[in-house]
């Protein structure tokens, strides 16, 4: 996949509240970590496809959400382990990173029982 998903224009297709756009974000953000994880999707091209400056901009102003936000600041960050760090701590520590955002996603949804 080498498109671009442009946030702002997909949920602003949604007529519905805040929170529908919150849950749709969190549902986007649990298929692109667990893409990662499996190793189906590289980190760069997550930067590229999801994590990258618009969408980190839209989910700031629009969104306004302390958990969709750090999503977008750790996802942003995922490539630069693999530069700083030697192999296996590299690996170690995209792991967590990953298990946060899989926790803020579904922080997100658990907020007024988004997931029901």
């Amino acid at each position: 996949m080498n498109n671009k998903v442009n946030l702002k224009t997909l949920l602003s297709l949604l007529d519905g509240a805040l929170e529908q756009k919150l849950a749709l974000f969190a549902w986007l953000s649990l298929g692109i970590i667990e893409s990662l994880a499996k190793g189906l999707l590289k980190p760069t091209d997550a930067v590229y496809i999801f994590f990258n400056a618009e969408n980190s901009l839209f989910v700031r102003q629009a969104l306004d959400e302390q958990n969709a936000d750090a999503i977008m600041s750790h996802g942003v960050q995922l490539p630069d382990l693999f530069e700083a760090l030697p192999t296996e701590e590299a690996q170690q520590e995209f792991q967590r990173e990953l298990a946060k955002m899989r926790s803020l996603s579904l922080a997100i949804l658990e907020q007024k029982q988004l997931a029901a």
